[in-house]
């Protein structure tokens, strides 16, 4: 795998824009140089041309023959590490020999429109949501390959608290299937015994802590007592009844790498809402941005910086909020990377903390599907 240059390292996904506002750029190699359209590339790649970068909904390849063959290799990477969606009509076989995944992943992605089975035909506007969508997939695929060499298989504690023994033999099922990360799992059940999971805990690949709390135990202090156990420097927070990807922690760990944030989450973009069995997506939530706001069942934390905001505080609800206002007002730098990989499941709202009632989350949306229709980055089955 093709290594990010130290000198194009600082390109980061941070400031992708969803929707471009020009269509498909070529980058070509002129005069011992890289251009875009009318723009002359800098050499390193700076800040700027990322900039102006963004605005296009890809850049098509256009291969040298013969000179600059590492450069373009390196200056894809850069690329790629930076979230541009690139993609290229053919590869070389010098190329593909260089990084044979980059090659594949130049390859695949889907420029067109997608069918009317994703977006009616008749719905402009949908049309166009849906295709940055697969924009945006495609770019994370291209972030993921960029930055893998960069990162290491992070410990990370999951702290998993729930109240729901229904849920947890799914939620230990979608825990054991992350990639590219050294995991371990402290289950708090809240309010029932370990009998009742018995089997899902003794099947579950990874080291795992399993607390007992009572019923009557604020949900706060739950938490607390989970995160207490944990023997690793990073605690991701995970809940029971939502679905994540199988990059999903590893997306985290390589957003807290690119950013040298204290806190990192994703947007609450996919939510599954159930009693309608229907999808929707919602994008007033931007990703790849400071912030001080990001889903509350997808933070990931340092144990110090747990440690100075006071910890999860013995909340009943609002624990997550809490949590987070406490980092922002400590100083702390919260960074929201992208939704793609983590979708919520919307009950009835007196079964949430999170009290909205299912019309809110219709009157926000973009996009609207039947059934379940998570993002391709969750790999659904």
């Amino acid at each position: 795998m093709t290594v990010i240059s130290s000198a194009s390292a600082t390109l980061t996904p941070q400031g992708y824009k969803r929707t471009p506002t020009q269509d498909m750029g070529e980058l070509r190699r002129e005069a011992g140089g890289w251009r875009v359209g009318e723009r002359v590339l800098a050499d390193p790649l700076g800040p700027d041309d990322l900039a102006e970068l963004r605005a296009w909904r890809g850049l098509r390849v256009r291969w040298p023959y013969s000179e600059g063959r590492q450069e373009t290799i390196g200056l894809i990477t850069a690329l790629a590490a930076a979230g541009v969606p690139l993609t290229a009509d053919a590869v070389p076989p010098w190329a593909e020999r260089a990084d044979p995944d980059l090659a594949d992943l130049l390859r695949r992605w889907p420029e067109r429109t997608p069918d009317g089975a994703e977006a009616p035909a008749d719905d402009v506007g949908a049309e166009r949501s849906v295709a940055d969508l697969r924009r945006e997939e495609h770019s994370v695929r291209l972030r993921r390959h960029a930055w893998r060499s960069h990162a290491a298989d992070a410990p990370v504690t999951v702290v998993l608290a729930s109240r729901r023994p229904h849920y947890v033999p799914g939620a230990l099922a979608q825990i054991a299937r992350q990639r590219h990360v050294d995991l371990q799992v402290v289950l708090a059940l809240h309010g029932f015994t370990a009998d009742r999971v018995r089997h899902a805990v003794q099947e579950f690949p990874h080291p795992i802590t399993v607390l007992e709390a009572d019923a009557d135990t604020v949900f706060g202090d739950v938490l607390a007592q989970a995160a207490a156990r944990a023997d690793t420097n990073l605690i991701a927070k995970w809940d029971d009844d939502d679905w994540y990807g199988p990059e999903h922690l590893a997306d985290l760990l390589m957003a807290r790498m690119y950013s040298g944030a204290d806190v990192v989450g994703t947007a609450a973009e996919f939510f599954y809402l159930a009693p309608l069995d229907v999808t929707v997506r919602r994008t007033d939530y931007t990703s790849e941005v400071w912030s001080d706001h990001v889903a509350g069942g997808t933070i990931l934390i340092g144990r110090s910086t747990l440690a100075e905001a006071g910890g999860f505080q013995p909340l009943p609800k609002g624990v997550d909020s809490a949590l987070l206002k406490a980092v922002h007002a400590g100083g702390g730098r919260i960074y929201r990377t992208h939704g793609l990989g983590y979708m919520l499941r919307r009950s009835e709202a007196a079964e949430h903390t999170w009290r909205l009632p299912l019309a809110h989350f219709l009157r926000v949306a973009t996009n609207q599907w039947r059934g379940f229709r998570p993002s391709r980055i969750m790999e659904a089955e």
